[in-house]
């Protein structure tokens, strides 16, 4: 049992592109497949699977990296609520990352979304994570 499962979902991503892996397999829950879905939308990632076969579920995602120069598409992910300090932000205060390049994750009222979606709603939440 994990106590921060986002850190868990992060590390197990960072862990892996270290390792120049293509696939990583993630236990799942409702957040990390969010997660997943919004690294997809944005092309962090090439591609993920749900497998639902074990009660719990686990991911399954296809790490993207550059045909070239194999350099990965995340060049680094960060936790930044954390269950010993929270961190929330208004519509008017969400954060730009690397001057609009990389996105914040937000957990709103509407659904896990980017930082640039979360302002297009003017909707504030607990900042998830930063990756860019």
């Amino acid at each position: 049992m994990t106590t921060d499962p986002i850190a868990d979902f992060l590390t197990r991503i960072r862990n892996a592109i270290r390792a120049k892996h293509r696939v990583v397999e993630i236990p799942a829950s409702n957040i990390k497949k969010e997660l997943t879905k919004v690294l997809y939308e944005k092309g962090y990632i090439q591609n993920y699977k749900f497998d639902d076969s074990t009660p719990q579920g686990t991911i399954k995602i296809a790490l993207k990296y550059n045909p070239t120069t194999k350099q990965p598409a995340i060049v680094d992910l960060q936790r930044i609520s954390r269950p010993g300090l929270r961190q929330y932000r208004g519509a008017d205060s969400l954060p730009r990352i690397l001057n609009g390049l990389g996105v914040a994750i937000i957990s709103t009222s509407k659904g896990v979304m980017t930082d640039k979606e979360a302002k297009v709603l003017n909707v504030g939440g607990e900042v998830l994570c930063y990756v860019y």
